[in-house]
Order: C-alpha cells, then sequence, then structure tokens
C-alpha cells in the first residue's frame, strides 16, 4: 500500500461515516438494491464469484453525489440477500490511473482474483481529450485473497492500441476460450465509429491485437462496456453504444445498451453481427456486466442509471449526498434467438407477506412499501395498472403496444413503449424509489428510478380474467454500512 493509498482509504472512511446519517434519512434509499454508501455509483465492474463468495465492483465516486475521481467500490456476498461493504477497494493510486481507476473485469484463474480496468490519465493542457490529451491505460491487479489490491502492472498504454483510434478505448472484459485468454474493449476511431477491439493472450499479461468488432453501417460513435459471452450455444456481443439517433419507440434514452449475436469466429474477419437489440426499455439501465457462477449460471447485472441525464430527467438523491443503484442480478437465456432476462431465484428469500387476488374487472390493494408483484393474464387483453399513485403501466391489445410512464414523480422521466406479440404475464419488483418491470418470463425488461412519498402505496390493477400474487419484500442486509 502506498501513501496515496491509504490516504483514500481513511478518506472514503470518514466520508462515509460523516455522511451516514443524512444518507440514511432518505426514504428513497432502496431495501433490496446495491447503492455506494455515499457520493455518486455508475457501472457494475469486476463481478465474479471467488471462493464461494460473489463480489460485485462498482464504479464509485463518494466525494461527490453528481460524480468525480473514480474508484471500484467493493460487496460481497454468498447469497445475493446477506452482503458486506468492504473497505479493500481499488483506489486511483498510481501515475497511470491518477484521474480514475475506470471500468474492468475480473476473471478467476489459477485460484486468484485477476482484475483488469481502464487507468484513466487526463493531461494538463489544451487538449480535446478525444484526440489527444488523454492515456486510456489497461492495468492489472492480482489478489489472492480477494482483499488486497495492491499489486498493479500496467499492461497496455496508448501506443499499444491500433493507431485509428481515438483516446477513448476502455472497459476490458477478459475471458477464457480453450486455452487462450481474450480481452474485448470498446472503442472510438478517428472517423467517430463505435467498435471492439479485441486482444489475444496465453498469460494474462503479454496481449496481442487481433481483431476489430464493428457493425456494417456506422452504429453511434463509441462503444462502452463490451462483453461477449455464449448462451446456449450462441455467441451474445453485448455493447453500450452512444450517439444513437431515437428511431421511433426504440433508442429513446441518451445512450443505449443492448446485444447483437455474432456469427462466425470473433477472433478474424469471419464474423457476422446479427440486429441490435435493447436489453432493457426503461429510462435507468446501461452499462451492464456478465459473469458465469459455479452453478453455471450467466448471471447480469447493470447499472440503474445513465450518464449525461441532467437535461433530461434527475435524482432527488443527490440532496441527500447519494445517486444510482445497481440493478437486480439477472440469470441470461437465449430463446428464438432472444435474450431473456430471469430474475435469480435467491430473490425469492426476500419474501414476506403474500397476497393472492383474482382480477375480473378492476381491483385496488393498499400495496406496500416495496413488493413484487406477479399478474397473469390468462387472455391477451388490455392493462391498465397504477402503481403508487403515478407509476402507470398500460398494454394496448390493439397495437400490441406496452408503455410505462410516470407523472411527477418520474422526476422528468416521461413514457417508453416497446412492441409485443401479446401479453402474458408480467413480474414487476418495486422498490422504494425503484421499478423492474419482466414481461412473459423475461422477453422484455423495463428498469427505472422514480421517486414516490412514503404515504403513497396503492396498487390499482384494471384488467380481465388476471391471477395477481402481491409479495411484500424484505430488505438486504448490508454489513459495514
Amino acid at each position: 500500500m502506498n501513501a496515496l493509498n491509504r490516504d483514500f482509504k481513511i478518506l472514503t472512511r470518514l466520508y462515509e461515516e460523516n455522511n451516514k446519517e443524512k444518507v440514511n434519512s432518505d426514504y428513497h434509499r432502496l431495501n433490496f438494491h446495491l447503492m455506494p454508501p455515499v457520493g455518486w455509483l455508475n457501472d457494475p465492474n469486476g463481478l465474479c464469484e471467488f471462493n464461494n463468495e460473489y463480489h460485485v465492483f462498482y464504479q464509485y465516486s463518494p466525494f461527490n453525489a453528481k460524480g468525480g475521481i473514480k474508484f471500484w467500490g467493493h460487496y460481497k456476498s454468498k447469497d445475493f440477500i446477506n452482503w458486506e461493504s468492504l473497505d479493500s477497494k481499488v483506489y486511483s493510486d498510481q501515475p497511470y490511473d491518477c484521474h480514475g481507476a475506470y471500468s474492468g473485469s475480473t476473471l478467476v484463474h489459477d485460484g486468484k482474483m485477476n482484475i483488469f480496468y481502464t487507468g484513466n490519465v487526463k493531461n494538463i493542457g489544451d487538449y480535446d481529450y478525444i484526440n489527444s490529451g488523454r492515456e486510456h491505460n489497461t492495468v492489472l491487479i492480482v489478489s489472492e485473497d480477494g482483499k488486497n489490491f495492491n499489486n498493479k502492472k500496467l499492461l497496455m498504454k496508448n501506443s499499444d492500441y491500433p493507431s485509428n483510434l481515438t483516446c477513448h478505448v476502455r472497459d476490458p472484459k477478459v475471458f477464457k476460450e480453450n486455452d487462450k485468454f481474450y480481452m474485448v474493449q470498446g472503442a472510438r476511431d478517428k472517423e467517430d465509429v463505435g467498435q471492439i477491439i479485441v486482444f489475444e493472450s496465453d498469460d494474462l499479461i503479454n496481449w496481442k491485437y487481433i481483431n476489430t468488432i464493428k457493425s456494417e453501417e456506422k452504429f453511434g460513435y463509441m462503444w462502452e462496456c463490451p462483453d461477449l459471452i455464449e448462451l446456449n450455444g450462441k455467441k451474445v456481443l453485448i455493447i453500450s453504444p452512444q450517439g444513437i439517433e431515437a428511431d421511433g419507440i426504440k433508442y429513446n434514452n441518451i445512450y443505449q445498451s443492448g446485444y447483437y449475436l455474432l456469427e462466425g469466429d470473433f477472433k478474424t474477419e469471419n464474423y457476422k453481427l446479427n440486429n441490435f437489440d435493447e436489453i432493457d426499455r426503461g429510462f435507468d439501465f446501461y452499462a451492464p456486466q456478465t459473469f458465469v457462477d459455479s452453478k453455471g449460471r450467466t448471471i447480469l447485472i447493470g447499472w440503474m442509471g445513465l450518464p449525461d441525464i441532467d437535461d433530461y430527467y434527475t435524482n432527488p438523491t443527490v440532496e441527500y449526498n447519494w445517486q444510482h443503484a445497481l440493478t437486480i442480478p439477472r440469470q441470461l437465456e437465449i430463446k428464438n434467438d432472444k435474450l431473456i432476462q430471469i430474475p435469480i431465484s435467491e430473490l425469492e428469500n426476500l419474501r414476506k407477506s403474500e397476497v393472492k387476488l383474482s382480477v375480473e374487472n378492476n381491483i385496488y390493494h393498499e400495496g406496500f412499501d416495496t413488493f413484487e408483484l406477479i399478474i397473469n393474464q390468462n387472455e391477451d387483453k388490455d392493462l391498465d395498472l397504477t402503481i403508487k399513485d403515478g407509476l402507470k403501466i398500460k398494454y394496448n391489445k390493439n397495437d400490441n403496444l406496452f408503455t410505462l410512464s410516470f407523472n411527477e414523480i418520474g422526476f422528468g422521466r416521461t413514457d417508453r413503449s416497446c412492441n409485443i406479440d401479446k401479453l402474458e404475464n408480467l413480474r414487476i419488483f418495486v422498490d422504494t424509489s425503484s421499478v423492474e418491470i419482466f414481461i412473459n418470463n423475461g422477453e422484455e425488461v423495463f428498469t427505472s428510478r422514480f421517486y414516490p412519498t412514503k404515504e403513497q402505496k396503492g396498487i390499482d390493477i384494471k384488467g380481465n380474467n388476471l391471477d395477481v400474487i402481491i409479495y411484500e419484500l424484505g430488505k438486504f442486509n448490508i454489513k459495514g454500512e
């Protein structure tokens, strides 16, 4: 541990402790989502299972709820319900990461955590920080215990990336295939075309550039947070592209997150990207990352937020010195060439009281602060649902249109929609200030923040021939906060 690392650790701990009372006085603190102890959270990082514990790192700026220098915050759990917030974090304590330990991933290999991330450096001067003035370094940390993250090594710097790229190369995701290691990084070239660059290694230290993956037509100026996974024998490339124009009800957020099915060989030019599809249709979802656990599940966690949204909508939690959270973990599958997201089964352990209802026309339930709502439609008909007096869900059978909308409790969030063939079921997770809607067993998902008052709890359902279950939900037990 160097002196800067030591000081960052002390300052972070003090700032968390000094702001604890104010942060926790906010009614909108979430019950079953991971949040920053104080300050700002964004991308999930380094997701892995190590020594029978799940580790969730995240981009963390403790000193400013609107962002700032980035560290990696750190939670761990054995069951996704009982968590520990850890002092062992990744700090920006070296010349090659002095302006931020940006996003990255963890590969568990030979009983060690191998953490890869982007070390951000912004040089002082008259630079645009796109084509000049920025260092985007790839850094490795090897940890034998999942607690100490001081063994850093600089792997790649600007001159190690293809010469046609700008200074925007970041977010390494590393995986093993057969006897080789591969790294994908997001990039922006000098023609402002988003793409993925692929590296290969035999030893996790020496990396060779081998390929570039991009769409046939330009699709945004920057691709962030890439993830290349395999589900049911199909390769899936997950990206978060920036610079996409809205297209009707598609691509309505400032930035998107979605996926391509990748055919062929990602290591060569002999590949094909199929159509891009959004992972989530809501207002607050970005930079998802996956990992495979010891049960063989591919689990995804996303950032329940977006960058650069201040001109569109806001989060009043800033007044309490915190902002943003992570989504609930979701197990991924591929069915009929479509990505399916299913809340992990461990979340059922949050269930408390249960209410079962049959709806023939309409019904009102007083609701709970936090709950899981399951609706099964026995006939494909219209559905209107209002939650906490201002979150509205509407399905119009004639248009096959599913819409999420808010009144003023959305704090600027208006409406988002998608088309579905028919509505069979909904599974909705409502926390104190978030909603995650899973349509037709996870074929489509909407994730959003919203901010009702403590008194707003009701559930108003208008539909025909519905079977409804409402579970009151408990909360995460988080040690160390």
